[in-house]
């Protein structure tokens, strides 16, 4: 798991090795001069103890000045080029995921809360971005930061050198013993942070039906217990590092005193010079740091390997609704927009019980057909299956007898308009949600579209009218609003088929009628699926199907139907008795 981690890391890092190494190899002229300043302060110390000479003196200060300046000048680009390929690692990991659940069918979604989702696609993404930049430099230049350092001391004592860094084992058994913790808080708290982000997109979403039901209280102490278990796990965290980080320094300046303690006997010996000394504190020194943030780095290596799978799991999510090898792409205008299922049959995941079952029929180009039934009768179903939102069978349902299932998802889709009941809306203005599947139509198209979908008088009468912004999912409209104004944007397109799953549910008998009605000039081009509860909308359709249990019981007129006992004469019935009684 670990080396299938460190080759993900990898392909991460792969486009921007460039900028890594150049990065990599300023931080090896940092760590040379780290090496070389504490000799160059080692010779000129041991000149004072000859000949004094402060013209010499000064050239020394002013070349270490040059020195350092120059060494932090490449500090500076280690830093810019490393840290920088962290962020496009970043800005390239967030289109992947973007990308990739564009890709995934809608089932998808209502396995996977999007509270974690979002998640996975900002902390878990920031994590691997410290993992690639903090972590990643961090460890190279602990590895130059040893492997310049060492070798300098032991040319200046190897006795006093090994006895220094004789504690450092030590410290790694330390770092390894609270790995495994670091990595468990860390996951732990990724979780509990996705269960709080899920409770806030929720409530954000429901803010007016919290408000309805006064259920302010209850949502808040929700809040509270999820908010309380995510401080509960980043305390946990925060307690192991806490300890850790501490430990790790004082066992590094174990081996500053071991040498303070050593080292002036090996001068009062004469073993080493005052000079020498005075380097070997400094080298002793320099280590401090870089082995004091092993600890930092071992952190940001555990938050980035669990959020790596974190964030793999979506991408490793294979849609499973996707083109044919060899998929027909169809001409927009070549559709004629006919539909014939053939024995059309589909399950849901782990029911039990088909949703559809056996289902035959054709609707010819230009007609307008009504679908009727009870709840739960598989009408909904039914519309997700045609443009191919569900993994249908093969040599099921086609589409101009072209099997879906070979046709370009592009092209069917473009061929088809559909307009669910939960009709949504972005939080942008009206007209730009209309022209949202026609970004470039004019003004006046989008003005026709809205007249056709019954909503124009009323988006006059908003004060900004077509500009009115209309808030998140349209939260300022009404239900039969949105569902007009969704309406409206199917019928922008120049979709050949047009589906309202019951999209007019919240629009009143007459103006479903109207809205039916106004299809008319168009009906000739668009073959049309009204799925409804409305049965006087459903009765100016050119045929209705009845469906009960996911199976097609009726299939006829209005007026052919109303002279055959069945469902639909119940349903007329009871709809007729609705109508008496309002």
């Amino acid at each position: 798991m670990a080396n299938s981690r460190l080759k993900k890391l990898g392909n991460y890092l792969r486009p921007h090795w460039r900028v890594v190494l150049i990065g990599t190899i300023a931080l090896v002229i940092v760590n040379g001069l780290k090496v070389y300043i504490p000799l160059l302060i080692r010779d000129s110390i041991d000149s004072l103890q000859g000949d004094f000479s402060f013209e010499s003196l000064s050239q020394s200060a002013l070349w270490l000045l040059l020195l350092s300046a120059v060494m932090w000048g490449f500090r500076m680009l280690s830093r810019v080029l490393i840290f920088g390929a962290g962020r496009q690692v970043e800005f390239s990991l967030k289109q992947r995921i973007f990308q990739h659940l564009l890709t995934i069918e809608p089932g998808y979604f209502s396995e996977n809360r999007s509270g974690d989702l979002i998640n996975r696609a900002t902390s878990d993404v920031d994590n691997i971005r410290r993992l690639v930049g903090f972590a990643l430099l961090s460890f190279v230049n602990i590895i130059f930061a040893y492997g310049f350092t060492l070798p300098a001391m032991l040319d200046i004592n190897v006795k006093l050198t090994l006895l220094a860094i004789a504690v450092y084992p030590l410290m790694l058994m330390t770092v390894q013993l609270f790995s495994g913790k670091l990595r468990k808080y860390q996951e732990e708290i990724q979780v509990k942070l996705s269960d709080l982000s899920e409770v806030i997109q929720e409530d954000m979403s429901g803010m007016a039906l919290i408000r309805i039901y006064a259920q302010e209280n209850q949502e808040r102490e929700a809040f509270k217990v999820k908010n309380q278990e995510l401080l509960t796990a980043n305390l946990k965290l925060a307690r192991t590092r806490n300890l850790l980080f501490p430990i790790i320094e004082g066992i590094s300046y174990i081996s500053l005193l071991i040498l303070l303690w050593l080292g002036t006997a090996a001068i009062a010996s004469g073993t080493i010079t005052v000079g020498d000394f005075i380097a070997l504190v400094l080298f002793v020194e320099g280590l401090v740091f870089p082995t004091a943030l092993l600890g930092f780095t071992i952190t940001a290596y555990q938050q980035g390997e669990v959020s790596i799978d974190r964030v793999e799991a979506i991408t490793k999510a294979e849609p499973k609704i996707k083109n044919n090898p060899q998929a027909i792409v169809l001409p927009p205008e070549d559709i004629r927009g006919e539909i014939t299922a053939r024995n059309l049959t589909y399950t849901y995941p782990d029911a039990q019980t088909p949703a559809l079952y056996n289902l035959n029929f054709t609707i010819e180009q230009g007609e307008t057909v009504a679908i009727v039934g009870s709840i739960g009768a598989g009408k909904s179903t039914l519309a997700n299956a045609i443009p191919r939102l569900l993994n249908i069978e093969a040599g099921e349902l086609f589409l101009d007898n072209h099997d879906i299932t070979k046709l370009d998802i592009g092209t069917l889709r473009k061929a088809i308009a559909y307009v669910p009941q939960d009709s949504f809306l972005f939080s942008t203005t009206i007209e730009n949600n209309i022209r949202y599947g026609e970004p470039l139509a004019q003004t006046d198209e989008v003005i026709q579209s809205a007249q056709q979908a019954q909503i124009h008088p009323e988006i006059l009468t908003f004060p900004q009218q077509y500009e009115t912004l209309v808030g998140e999912r349209g939260i300022t409209l009404s239900g039969g609003q949105r569902q007009r104004t969704s309406l409206a944007r199917a019928l922008l397109t120049d979709a050949k088929i047009l589906i309202l799953d019951d999209a007019l549910s919240s629009v009143d008998n007459e103006t479903a009628t109207k809205i039916l009605n106004s299809l008319s000039p168009t009906r000739a081009k668009k073959t049309v699926i009204f799925i409804s509860h409305q049965l006087s909308a459903a009765a100016t359709c050119d045929r209705i199907l009845v469906m009960d249990e996911g199976k097609i019981i009726q299939n006829g007129t209005h007026e052919s139907l109303l002279e055959q006992p069945g469902l639909y004469l119940s349903l007329w019935q009871q709809h007729q008795l609705k109508e008496v009684l309002n």
